[in-house]
């Protein structure tokens, strides 16, 4: 057995079909790593890189797992940790800040009753800021799994934007 070697409890097979469609669409290029990992963790329900996963793409791409670890841990946009079906990223630039994105961290706050990284107790949202995501223009906005959701300024647009996600 490899040091790595999963055992199949660990990794059920819908999820191994899920990886091997991602790695497929990279043509399995390890110097895709990044966009390989980004389109794993899309993925993923809860939208993070599991330990298993991780090990799983490096020995299909004949990596060492703390290769496949650097990458995520280096970038931001690459989580090892479980998250929630809907994270609500709020940009964090000065225009947005100027714009409102402080106000919209805040009623998203009182709404869902988290802070900051915190996930909902039905697992559902969790609040991140993120550097600029491009929306400067529909500011305050959230992006939710690459969605774009903007000119977010009242209760009532969030609470829409929060239903539409159910």
């Amino acid at each position: 057995m490899k040091p790595f070697e999963l055992e199949p409890e660990e990794l059920t097979e819908p999820v191994r079909q899920q990886i091997e469609a991602v790695l497929q669409a990279h043509a399995f290029d390890r110097t895709d790593l990044v966009s390989i990992l980004l389109g794993v963790e899309a993925a993923m329900e809860r939208r993070y890189i599991s330990r298993p996963v991780a090990y799983y793409v490096a020995d299909r791409l004949g990596l060492r797992p703390t290769q496949v670890y650097d990458v995520i841990s280096f970038y931001t946009a690459l989580h090892d940790k479980p998250r929630a079906k809907f994270p609500l990223q709020i940009c964090d630039s000065a225009p947005c800040r100027v714009n409102g994105s402080e106000s919209l961290y805040e009623m998203l706050r009182a709404i869902l009753g988290i802070d900051l990284g915190e996930v909902t107790y039905d697992g559902r949202f969790t609040i991140e800021k993120v550097p600029c995501f491009g929306a400067c223009d529909r500011a305050p906005a959230v992006r939710v799994n690459g969605v774009i959701y903007g000119s977010l300024t009242t209760r009532e647009r969030v609470l829409a934007m929060l239903r539409e996600l159910d």
